[in-house]
């Protein structure tokens, strides 16, 4: 995927590039487009997510429809772990701190974010690996058990690596 931060840029008017010039503003802008650049990031990985969440719920319905219940507690775990993911990606902070804030959010630590969220896309790319493999063995009618197992350990790690998310402005902030 594209760097976000360059498009966000450049899509920036006459208008507002005059605006850059008033002493203090350009910095400030500067931030703003780096968290907006964020956000599409985050949004674009969450919209990709949910297309695997949609993969997921097919398979349900299919194994409901030929009435294979075992399966649909665990293809359920599963759900939960990715519906879980997509919610904290779209709700995630975007690198804000108020004017009074212990923690000062520098442009440093705001593409350092912006790092960490892109580093999710090959995760997306794995996860739609796994699902397909959930969709094949669900056709054929094969266990599912293992291949959904994986998915959800793989989701855990996903909502684990979001935890950590928050560490990559504080641990960053703790030095000023």
């Amino acid at each position: 995927m594209d760097d976000l931060r360059g498009t966000v840029s450049d899509a920036r008017g006459r208008l507002e590039k005059l605006v850059g010039m008033i002493p203090g503003y350009h910095g400030y802008k500067e931030k703003e487009m780096r968290r907006e650049a964020d956000k599409l990031l985050r949004m674009h990985i969450s919209e990709r997510f949910q297309e695997q969440r949609t993969k997921l719920s097919n398979v349900q319905n299919q194994l409901a429809s030929e009435g294979k219940l075992e399966d649909l507690g665990l293809l359920e775990r599963v759900m939960l772990q990715l519906q879980l993911l997509i919610d904290r990606l779209k709700v995630a902070a975007y690198g804000y701190a108020g004017l009074f804030d212990a923690v000062r959010v520098k442009e440093e630590q705001l593409d350092a974010l912006y790092i960490y969220d892109s580093a999710l896309t090959s995760s997306v790319d794995q996860l739609a690996e796994k699902m397909d493999k959930l969709a094949i063995a669900a056709m054929s009618g094969e266990e599912l058990r293992s291949l959904a197992n994986d998915t959800l350990l793989l989701l855990q790690e996903l909502n684990t690596t979001l935890d950590r998310r928050k560490d990559v402005i504080l641990r960053v902030g703790e030095s000023q």
